[in-house]
Parts: structure tokens; sequence; C-alpha cells
């Protein structure tokens, strides 16, 4: 059999399950590093998060507090002393396979002016970056291994505020019961905040007592978007999903990733590209045209330790949403 002959299925136009067999290798391993740093600067969650070591095998075990010790008075002089213990939880991060295809006629392969890395690269960033956005915050299309979103977590936390019409934007953002208040009663500190892109103008529109814009701007640079010392990230990859969230704030130390040093990028000469349907999307041969596969393997967990001031784990978040009313 021709090793670089094999059968590719595209599903919903992103690859997902591609078997590894039959191909030469594309792309060096410098290339390999300069495509994982591009989805990670592309990923406002890799980017907003906690990076731990890679990976070395399929899941990494995360030791987690789970129990305090706990102080006694001692009664007189005589008195005696208590004991405590301290206890720990742990949890498995599940490394996922993201794939993606891209076809390329041969005639833009064999053009030696042509910057084929120049135009190929930036998408892969772009896609990878939307479906680990998408799944991390929002749960869309997540691998079932994985644990749920962000959003998801909040929610059943019951760490969510509510914007109405005729409410104050200011008030459910730094009020005693706003998005920051949420997660510091879990007993963390905001330190940044993702937003849907439509925030940008609801936050331009906030005027203090005299009328006067809050986040002011000049000719001469752009606006930086803080809220209460926090930066503010607006994701633009087409992953923020406002129906279900306006904005996600929270402790973002607690959303840690790790990358499994899997990628692989592979060329394919031959074969078929299939869609879901069973019908042919490319075929390589007849359209003189060779597919380009990348694949790359990460899991992420939120660790959310036990802290004093919110011992239940069920009421314990260190993420809160603002969505908008029904």
């Amino acid at each position: 059999m021709n090793k670089n002959r094999m059968n590719l299925r595209l599903f919903d136009n992103d690859a997902q399950l591609i078997d590894r067999t039959g191909a030469e290798s594309l792309i060096p391993v410098q290339e390999s590093n300069e495509i994982i740093q591009g989805v990670v600067s592309q990923s406002a969650v890799l980017t907003r998060g906690k990076k731990l070591a890679n990976m070395t095998s399929k899941q990494y075990k995360m030791p987690v507090l789970d129990m305090l010790p706990i102080a006694y008075f001692v009664n007189g002089d005589t008195g005696q002393k208590q004991t405590t213990k301290q206890a720990w939880d742990k949890k498995f991060i599940t490394a996922e396979e993201i794939a993606v295809i891209v076809p390329v006629p041969e005639a833009v392969l064999d053009d030696s002016d042509y910057d084929i890395w120049g135009e190929v690269k930036p998408r892969i960033v772009e896609a990878f970056g939307q479906k680990i956005d998408g799944a991390i915050l929002f749960g869309a299309d997540k691998p079932s291994t994985w644990r749920d979103d962000v959003v998801a977590t909040a929610t059943k936390a019951n760490a969510v505020v509510t914007l109405g019409t005729e409410d104050s934007i200011y008030d459910k953002i730094m009020g005693e019961e706003g998005v920051i208040s949420k997660v510091e009663a879990s007993g963390f500190f905001v330190n940044g905040h993702m937003a849907d892109i439509s925030m940008r103008a609801k936050l331009r529109g906030l005027k203090d007592t005299t009328g006067q814009p809050i986040f002011k701007s000049d000719m001469q640079s752009g606006t930086n978007y803080y809220l209460d010392g926090s930066p503010m990230n607006f994701p633009n990859n087409g992953a923020f999903d406002k129906s279900k969230a306006l904005m996600i704030s929270g402790d973002f130390s607690q959303l840690v990733y790790a990358i499994r040093q899997d990628i692989t990028f592979k060329l394919f000469t031959e074969g078929v590209v299939q869609n879901t349907d069973g019908s042919i999307a490319y075929n390589l041969m007849q359209n003189d045209m060779v597919a380009l596969r990348a694949v790359m393997r990460l899991g992420w967990e939120i660790p959310n330790p036990i802290n004093a001031l919110q011992k239940d784990k069920g009421k314990r978040c260190p993420f809160a949403i603002m969505k908008t009313g029904a």
C-alpha cells in the first residue's frame, strides 16, 4: 500500500478522530513549537489561565486541598489540646485531541514565491483557539471526559447575575450583589474578566455622576479596559457565546491547563476527505491537492480548593457570570 494514501473523514468541517498512520511528517519540531505558542496567544482561555507542566501521559493527577485544619482554645492552664487534620482530594486532567485538515492545491505548494506558512498557520491557530475557548468556557463540542465548562460550573454554584434592560450595569458588576462580589463570596479574588465584544459599547456608555465617561480614550492610544483593577479580554475568535453569558469574571489562576506534547503535522497526497454524510468533499488525487493535518492534545481543570470563607464545594466557585435577562 502506498504509505501516502489514506481516507480522511471531515466531521462538520472540523477534523476529528484522525488516523495517524501512513504519511510523512511535513513540519520539523521548531514549527510545531511555533504553533503551540500561536494557539496560546490566540486562545483567550489559555492566555488568561494558568499553564501547568506539560503532560507526559493522557492523564495528569492534581492534589487539591479539601479539608482545612481547625484550631481550638485551650481551657485554662491545664486544659487538653485537641487534634485536627488537613486533607487533600485529587482531580484528573485528561488530554483530548483537537485536529484540523487544511487542503491545499499542489500548484500553491509548488510556487516557491508563495508564503504558504504565512497563510496556513494563522488559520490553524484561529481554529484551535476557537475550539479550546468554546469547549472550556461554554461546553461547545467538549469531549465527554472533560469536566463541566466554566459557565455551567458557575451556574450550578448560583454565581450568576442577570442584567435587565433597566438595570445599572455598574451595580451588576461592582455592586454588593454584582459579579465580582459573587466570586469574593466564594473566597476568591477576581483577577480577570472575559466578555462578549458587545460589552465594549456597554462599558463605553458608563458615565460618572458628572456625566463624564468612566472609560476615557484619546486619539493617540487605545482604551485599556479594567474592572476594579483587573484586565478585561474581549475574545474575537467567534467562541464567545453571548446567549449564555455576556461576561465571565473570576480568579483565572483557578483555570489550569496542561498541554500534552503530542502535536503532529502530516501531509497526505492521496485519498479523500469525506463529509459526515459520506459524500466526498475533496479527492486529493483528482483535484491535484494535498491535505495538511494538524493535531494537538490538551486538558484542563478547575481545582477550586477549600478556603476559610466557603467550605461547601457545591456553593464555592472561583468564577461568576453576567447574562442578559430572559
